[in-house]
């Protein structure tokens, strides 16, 4: 077993782990515990004798404490999904080594090219080694370059136990891309006081507010007749649905927002003549910014549905997740420490916000305060998705000085 970072992100990119949204099972796919499998062998391997993949997927495990203070029990946390976007099938990673600045056209489909001008952070990559896919698939990035991150901590730690700290606690879920990360997993078993997750994209960046996100589903009933007897009489649902979202505000989409703004994405339509559903993520920074936007679509369909006076519709808010800053606030210290671990692994820190949300937002509101600190990865959820094997490097030392700094601090 080889123990670099690099080398353990090429082991787990290739394991296919790809959640499905219309699963009601936990995990959503089975070959989500195949990569858990993997992890747990490794840090039984390194010595983490606790180290177990549970019936739900979420892979456990503790590095023992080695100082004599009372020190906080913090928590890493990588997710092992891959987004259900793109394919995460049959990924083949590609390295250039040494890059020498200028666009990565990828081999497996030369349509696809890496370009400078879309990804500016390539211009901070010049002798770096970046790994992209071959342009078939997603490279999973997002999250296993952070699984191969706490993995090699991991393993720093336990082979040099001149390095002190307190105990930590290794958390790998299932699930976060599709909003089920942390919906069973077992804060009482694992044991932390507070947490991370390695899930960010630029080197030095530590993300302690998010979006707050809801979910809405709106379903349609018509009125179905024979085409050939419809004069007058038919309530077409499948052009219902195409109403409603033509009625969209173009300022309000994730195409035409950025920074603190907000946006209504429609992510899903199906449907026939007499029935037809819509699924909408909603994304705000605040709950009351939620509140409005969530109310101007359900009056867009009201003012729909009132040409179709025969149909009728239904109109169900679901709370995703809710923006961890109101939780962090109150514990500045984890997210002071943090940022001094990314000066010490020689990083300029930046402070900022995720249009997002990690498993982070959710543990927070569990009780278990959870900022988020960069991965290295890049185009996220894309078949343009890159990292480099310097990036990675950095996050693993900020994990390792944020260890000693927890234990300094005690």
């Amino acid at each position: 077993m080889t123990d670099t970072v690099l080398d353990r992100f090429l082991r787990y990119v290739v394991i296919d782990t790809q959640s499905d949204p219309s699963s009601s099972a936990q995990p959503t796919t089975e070959k989500q515990k195949d990569l858990g499998r993997v992890l747990v062998d490794e840090l039984l391997k390194i010595g983490l004798s606790d180290a177990h993949l549970d019936e739900h997927g979420y892979v456990y495990a503790t590095i023992p404490a080695n100082s004599d203070k009372t020190v906080p029990v913090i928590c890493f946390c990588s997710h092992m999904d891959t987004a259900p976007d793109f394919s995460g099938m049959d990924v083949k990673p590609q390295v250039v080594s040494n890059y020498a600045g200028g666009d990565i056209r990828l081999i497996g489909d030369s349509s696809r090219v890496i370009r400078v001008a879309e990804h500016p952070e390539l211009k901070n990559q010049s002798g770096n080694d970046i790994v992209t896919t071959d342009g078939t698939t997603l490279l999973g990035a997002d999250d296993k370059a952070g699984l191969a991150e706490i993995m090699t901590a991991a393993q720093i730690l336990v082979d040099n136990p001149d390095i002190r700290h307190g105990t930590i606690k290794i958390l790998f879920t299932p699930d976060e891309e599709v909003g089920r990360g942390v919906n069973k997993v077992d804060l009482g078993k694992l044991g932390a006081d507070f947490a991370y997750t390695m899930d960010g994209e630029t080197a030095g960046h530590i993300e302690d507010e998010t979006f707050s996100a809801d979910g809405v589903e709106i379903s349609i009933s018509g009125v179905a007749i024979h085409p050939g007897f419809a004069k007058d009489r038919m309530e077409n649902a499948i052009k219902i649905a195409g109403a409603i979202i033509d009625r969209l505000p173009k300022n309000l989409s994730p195409e035409t927002t950025e920074g603190k703004q907000g946006f209504i994405h429609p992510v899903g339509v199906t449907g026939s003549m007499e029935k037809a559903s819509l699924s909408f993520i909603i994304r705000d920074f605040t709950d009351e910014g939620l509140v409005e936007k969530e109310a101007m679509l359900e009056t867009i369909v009201k003012q729909v549905m009132s040409a179709y006076p025969g149909s009728t519709y239904h109109f169900q808010v679901t709370e995703q997740y809710r923006n961890m800053k109101a939780v962090l606030d109150r514990h500045p210290e984890i997210v002071e420490n943090a940022l001094e671990a990314v000066r010490r692994a020689g990083m300029t820190p930046v402070r900022g916000s995720i249009r997002g949300g990690t498993d982070g937002s959710r543990l927070s509101f569990m009780g278990l305060p959870c900022p988020n600190i960069f991965a290295g990865g890049h185009a996220f959820h894309s078949p343009l998705e890159w990292v480099s094997r310097q990036d990675m490097e950095k996050a693993v030392a900020t994990i390792v000085e944020l260890a000693k700094i927890w234990e300094e601090r005690a």
